[in-house]
């Protein structure tokens, strides 16, 4: 019995208590009366759910993959394991929308993985979420590790944090565990910065969770999220595990050793569900966001990570709760996070929200009442930048398909930084140990241990991610080439079936491109957001008003190109002058770059000179001693203060000729012998673009600026 049938029970019992008593049938019913009222008397479920980030299908043992994992066995053997259980999307960011909200990715408006730094997008307030649901419902609510649905910055402070998507609290971080999962540093509590840690991410994330269970003084039942980093590189675990895999540097091992660190923290958590009475009469939910990027950890799956083929979306699925659900059943039910919403609301006898969900109720199935889910859509996935873009999966097939368009991305340039970075490790010397018998294009995703390649890593990653400048087109995008496979029959997805089953294929084409149209509709267009913004003033051609004092061409260049001149909480201005190296990369190889009348392209080309400069002391760009935004000198080459005065010693309103920029360049604070004629020009035009301009011409160099050819053509 589910707890939304108690009145069901209720009536049960009368009709046992009026017409059964003294008959032996009547003593049989009146211990299954018994056991019934002691699970309503129980109370609703409390509910953990907990999410790996990049898991493989195969990657756990009860999967048969190669790494140990007794305690998510464990669960496996107690509960329910599905062997085709689905992401809600192939990438982080919309996977983890679909699961909050029932509601498909895109139909929720996320895109694609969110950069906080560079993007409006997140997850809207006007999402109804499963936290929402339960917190209205009387559950205490708690979300501990990676959020990636949008986290506030200085550029976009209104963005919401996970307090606002229901969770009265939260120990966070807004995308990876940084630098690694070993000691990380980037965790905020309730939107305070905790500052570095000591130990695993996934220990950590699962001690905090501990704490709150122990302290918690009410008896309300709870939801705790427990959002793990692992195996999402960059990746770090403890060596006596590491060793049981392979060797120390083997990035196959010290991934196999993440998930063995979290299949050790789970079993800690258990512990503590367990000392606080609460193990038995909690819904324990465990899977990954989305397939893992190993090849070798998808088992015969076709496709990874980013990919709508099934490695890039199936994924590990496993529900427990003695109470409801049999005991080491297994099921081949097409499944996915997108059905979590609407199964725990049935569950927990709570009322799904109004709005339109994509996933359906999987209760009858978990507790044994059904084998097949009523659904009245097949399971969908749309990722614009993924290939395949788009998928559906009904019954034993599925199709996936291709979008038509061209994505407008600077592929020369992606070309190029793949190329600068091969022939960087190449010259070092260090192409193989850095690749460490992998690929130089699995290291991107994984990461670099030397801080050139791993900035230019960066680079590459800016302009490989979504623009939501592309929005207005993928709303009219287009789907070709579609593939229909028999998943029962073919899970390597290696021979279509279109000329077997014409009917087929064209009912389920239909079908995804009627989803493709309805999401996109209803999804919102966050450039339209950004444009309306800048653009609702009487005149229709609004300024902002700078939250910065300055006035100059260089400002409002800046201003025009939306670029962040002030660090973050915590980050150093050298990795600020990364960060905007990264963004200007992207806009350049969209042609976006901007320029007040006035700032010539040698200014720009001078301001991307001081950003990516090195200077001798190891010290990386010149704003690392003249920070932005003022330009104030602040640390000497040597990461020493100076006795200098912060507001007087800076570059804006300084006058140099030529000549003296060279002297400068190569004076005994600065030594930078590497600088030509060409650079010190360039360097010259940049300071010269600094000089203050009052706010009606200021404003005028906003709304008179030309789009500047980056190629010099």
């Amino acid at each position: 019995m589910m707890f939304s049938d108690r009145r069901s029970a209720h009536r049960l019992s009368g009709v046992h208590l009026s017409g059964m008593v003294g008959r032996t049938a009547g003593a049989l019913a009146t211990v299954l009366l018994w056991c019934r009222v002691s699970l309503v008397v129980a109370g609703p479920p409390n509910v953990v759910l907990l999410l790996s980030d990049d898991l493989g299908w195969q990657d756990l043992g009860c999967y048969g993959g190669p790494v140990r994992t007794p305690t998510l066995d464990g669960l496996a053997a107690d509960g329910m394991r599905f062997t085709d259980f689905y992401a809600g999307a192939a990438v982080c960011s919309p996977s983890r929308a679909a699961l909050l909200t029932g509601r498909t990715n895109v139909r929720a408006s996320i895109y694609s993985w969110i950069n906080d730094h560079d993007q409006r997008c997140h997850l809207p307030r006007s999402e109804v979420t499963l936290a929402e649901l339960l917190q209205a419902g009387g559950y205490a609510t708690a979300h501990f590790g990676k959020w990636h649905l949008g986290m506030p910055t200085s550029a976009w402070p209104q963005k919401p944090t996970p307090a606002d998507h229901g969770f009265d609290y939260w120990l966070a971080t807004a995308n990876n565990a940084l630098p690694s999962h070993r000691n990380p540093e980037n965790f905020l509590r309730n939107g305070e910065r905790v500052g570095p840690m000591e130990g695993y991410a996934c220990d950590l994330v699962v001690q905090d969770a501990v704490d709150w269970l122990q302290q918690r003084s009410d008896d309300r039942p709870f939801y705790l999220n427990v959002w793990f980093h692992e195996p999402h590189a960059p990746l770090a675990a403890p060596a006596d595990l590491v060793a049981e895999y392979g060797a120390a540097d083997d990035p196959a091992a010290i991934y196999s050793a993440t998930i063995a660190n979290t299949d050790r923290a789970i079993g800690r958590l258990l512990q503590a569900l367990k000392s606080v009475g609460a193990l038995d009469n909690t819904l324990i939910i465990y899977s990954s966001d989305n397939g893992s990027y190993r090849a070798d950890r998808v088992g015969p799956l076709r496709g990874t990570k980013g990919s709508c083929y099934e490695g890039g979306i199936r994924v590990p699925g496993i529900f427990r709760w003695p109470q409801k659900i049999p005991a080491g059943t297994v099921t081949d039910e097409p499944a996915g996070l997108i059905d979590i919403l609407p199964t725990v609301c049935g569950l927990t006898g709570l009322d799904a929200p109004s709005v339109r969900l994509d996933g359906t109720d999987l209760s009858d199935v978990l507790t044994g009442g059904k084998q097949r889910a009523d659904r009245d859509q097949p399971l969908f996935w749309l990722l614009p930048l993924s290939g395949p873009a788009a998928a559906v999966r009904e019954g034993r097939y599925g199709l996936v398909a291709f979008r038509k368009e061209r994505l407008p991305r600077n592929w020369t340039a992606l070309e190029a930084v793949r190329a600068e970075i091969r022939q960087l490790l190449q010259d070092k010397g260090i192409f193989a140990s850095e690749t460490r018998g992998s690929t130089l294009d699995r290291q991107l995703f994984e990461g670099f241990q030397d801080r050139e390649a791993e900035r230019l890593r960066g680079r590459f990653i800016r302009l490989n991610q979504f623009h939501e400048d592309w929005i207005p087109a993928l709303k009219q995008m287009s789907l070709h080439h579609f593939e229909l496979y028999d998943l029962q029959r073919d899970v390597s997805q290696m021979a279509p079936l279109e000329i077997q089953q014409p009917l087929m294929q064209a009912r389920l084409t239909r079908r995804l491109q009627e989803l493709m149209r309805e999401v996109l509709a209803e999804a919102v267009d966050w450039s339209d957001q950004a444009a309306a913004a800048r653009t609702t003033h009487a005149d229709g051609l609004r300024v902002h008003r700078l939250q910065s004092e300055y006035r100059s061409r260089f400002d409002a260049f800046a201003y025009l190109n939306r670029l962040p001149l002030q660090a973050e909480d915590g980050e150093s201005q050298s990795a600020l002058a990364g960060r905007l190296l990264g963004r200007l990369a992207n806009q350049e190889g969209r042609v976006l770059i901007k320029l007040p009348p006035g700032m010539k392209p040698d200014a720009y080309r001078g301001f991307r000179l001081a950003l990516e400069i090195r200077h001798h002391s190891g010290a990386v760009s010149c704003f690392a001693c003249h920070q932005l935004p003022d330009l104030s000198v602040t640390m000497a080459p040597t990461t020493a203060p100076t006795t200098a005065p912060t507001t007087d010693s800076g570059m804006r309103n300084r006058a140099f000729s030529l000549a003296q920029m060279r002297q400068l360049l190569r004076n005994e604070t600065h030594k930078y012998d590497q600088v030509g004629d060409t650079e010190a020009s360039r360097l010259l035009a940049f300071v010269r673009s600094l000089r203050s301009v009052a706010n009606e011409p200021f404003r005028q160099l906003i709304l008179q600026a030309t789009v500047m050819d980056p190629t010099g053509d």
